[in-house]
């Protein structure tokens, strides 16, 4: 599977998962969407219940689509029973980026202190895509992508296409 994108811009799949919000109300979903549009294409955008099952059909989906490079999702990575999306991200990677969750946890702490180690944020590869999973909220989104992931995605998506030639 290949995916065509060039060295300057990723295509992506962001999916909001949420129990309360709509589309029109998903703030963290807006958020991802305004940091990654000037310089990427955003494939696909949804936002789902915090649904096992439908999460792991959604994320499937998209890690089959030649046209998604990276998927970046938002909500469901606490600790409440609700809280399902670290698990199913996790059972999916085959490639963990450990590095991602332990800076994002740093990263956090720095700002909110000892609340940073509930979070469950993670990320990793599949195939010849990328999974980014963070939290809900609108400032663990902006600090996530502007800290960790704007700064990396163009070498993420080259070792991509890499692997996919090897």
């Amino acid at each position: 599977m290949h995916h065509k994108h060039d060295h300057t811009s990723s295509s992506v799949a962001i999916l909001t998962l949420s129990d309360t919000r709509s589309l029109t109300e998903d703030k963290s979903g807006t958020k991802i969407e305004q940091l990654l549009s000037p310089l990427h294409t955003i494939v696909d955008r949804k936002l789902i219940k915090d649904d096992p099952l439908h999460l792991r059909a959604v994320l499937t989906d998209w890690i089959q689509d030649e046209r998604i490079s990276i998927i970046i999702t938002t909500g469901g990575t606490g600790i409440s029973e609700r809280d399902t999306t670290y698990s199913i991200v996790e059972q999916l990677i085959e490639t963990p980026m450990h590095g991602f969750g332990e800076l994002f946890r740093f990263k956090s702490y720095e700002e909110i202190g000892a609340r940073a180690m509930l979070s469950n944020a993670i990320a990793g590869t599949v195939n010849q895509t990328a999974i980014f999973s963070l939290p809900g909220s609108v400032h663990a989104v902006t600090l996530a992508m502007t800290e960790l992931i704007l700064p990396t995605i163009n070498h993420v998506s080259r070792e991509l296409i890499k692997r996919s030639l090897d």
